[in-house]
């Protein structure tokens, strides 16, 4: 969430802002709101003056042995109408904090401005595509002929866009989730976490899911309780209500976590595979930072997604997202894109987003740099690191061997008894 009183100084900024990430924004409400508020906020003050002034009064008629009971009722009345007006700001706060969550972040002066993915930077890119000397095979044709990738067992189960995973692709997929949370913990200084999979609204709200993407979202019938769509909920809402020692930062976090998201919008792409599924799991990299150092931490943590995918020995490529392509709360984001032979072009598996104060505004996340200084927004980062299913996916095609069968590289054999080839049995 923006700072109420940035926006009101800073509205044709705001607008043009907006725009270049491509949402329409009307702050014509906002300013009526913040006028009203305004006006009773000063109504407010002239009142509480009157009654300070009034009770002053009685108290020298009283020493003096005066009357004051006219007075008393007077300043009564005042009090009366102070409340009433306290009441009536109630609404006008709520109605400006609605208004304000539906605006997203503004992009860093640094992210180049486009309209959508057409307008992203390439900063760089580690290793060559593999020149195959055998037509390569889509990872779900290779796992359904391994028997190891099941997606039309899961359709029967649940529906389309889940995956039944048998055997070594099972064992690959867990495997993957310890080799990541190991590296992040053992080599990179984040504290592994294992928080619920279920969160509340204000969870929801604080992370800037809701209110505006409530569609993309699996709601528990019955309950206040949603299904998380990325552990990047439950981690930032660790420190929800909370004021950190400024000492402390950063905090780094790594999770496991399924993800449930219902793709709203999508419309058909990536329907075959594991690439878009309705749950799906990911290791997730959290930090909250002090904002002078959270573009270093953003540098830090893409660097700890990309070490995993070096550690595997995938081709892949960092992208520095545009304008218009940058996620609702996010202030600069690098997305990683690796190499995938059935697309012949590159495939988001990781995004590290500096999100600035934006999150920690609207969950009230504070820091001191020392005991007595006033409170100060932390910044929060989030990054994949990394979506499991999608590496699996290009460890698939990208160490396929002719016939059908997949190498495992080097890296994960280790964590996977030993085990050096996927084949049919």
């Amino acid at each position: 969430m923006l700072d109420p009183k940035f926006v009101l100084e800073n509205v044709d900024l705001i607008v043009d802002k907006c725009a270049s990430r491509g949402f329409k924004v009307d702050l014509t409400e906002f300013l009526r709101l913040a006028e009203a508020k305004k006006a009773a906020l000063h109504q407010v003050e002239d009142l509480r003056a009157l009654r300070n002034k009034s009770s002053e009064d009685v108290a020298k008629l009283k020493r003096t042995g005066g009357d004051a009971s006219a007075l008393i009722a007077e300043t009564k009345l005042v009090g009366d109408r102070i409340k009433a007006l306290e009441e009536e700001l109630k609404p006008l706060d709520e109605q400006i904090r609605l208004t304000l969550l539906n605006i997203p972040n503004l992009p860093d002066v640094s992210v180049p401005r486009g309209v959508d993915a057409s307008g992203n930077v390439e900063v760089r890119r580690v290793g060559e595509p593999r020149d195959f000397d055998f037509e390569p095979q889509p990872h779900w044709d290779l796992g359904t002929g391994l028997e190891v990738l099941d997606f039309d067992r899961a359709a029967k189960i649940t529906g389309s866009r889940f995956t039944v995973y048998f055997a070594a692709a099972a064992r690959m997929e867990r495997a993957l989730i310890n080799l990541m949370l190991d590296i992040h913990t053992r080599e990179r200084a984040f504290t592994e976490v294992l928080p619920p999979f279920i969160a509340n609204e204000a969870s929801l709200t604080g992370t800037g899911n809701l209110p505006k993407f409530a569609q993309d979202l699996f709601k528990l019938e019955g309950f206040p309780w949603y299904l998380v769509p990325t552990a990047e909920v439950p981690l930032t809402n660790i420190y929800r209500d909370e004021i950190l020692d400024g000492a402390l930062l950063p905090r780094r976090f790594a999770a496991f976590t399924p993800c449930f998201r219902s793709e709203a919008g999508s419309y058909g792409k990536d329907i075959r595979g594991l690439i878009r599924q309705h749950q799906f799991n990911k290791v997730e990299m959290m930090v909250f930072s002090l904002p002078e150092k959270s573009m270093e931490e953003l540098e830090y943590m893409t660097a700890g997604a990309e070490e995993i995918l070096q550690r595997l020995g995938l081709t892949y490529r960092v992208v520095a997202l545009c304008t218009g392509d940058m996620g609702f709360a996010s202030r600069k984001t690098y997305d990683l894109e690796v190499w995938m032979p059935s697309r012949h072009g590159f495939m988001e598996i990781s995004s590290c987003s500096n999100c600035g104060d934006f999150q920690a505004r609207r969950a009230n996340i504070r820091f001191r740099r020392e005991a007595k200084a006033k409170p100060e927004f932390v910044h929060t980062l989030n990054g994949s690191g990394l979506a499991v299913g999608r590496t699996v996916a290009a460890i698939f095609e990208n160490f396929q061997e002719e016939g059908g069968a997949v190498a495992i590289p080097p890296a994960l054999q280790p964590y996977m008894n030993g085990q050096v080839r996927i084949s049919r049995s």
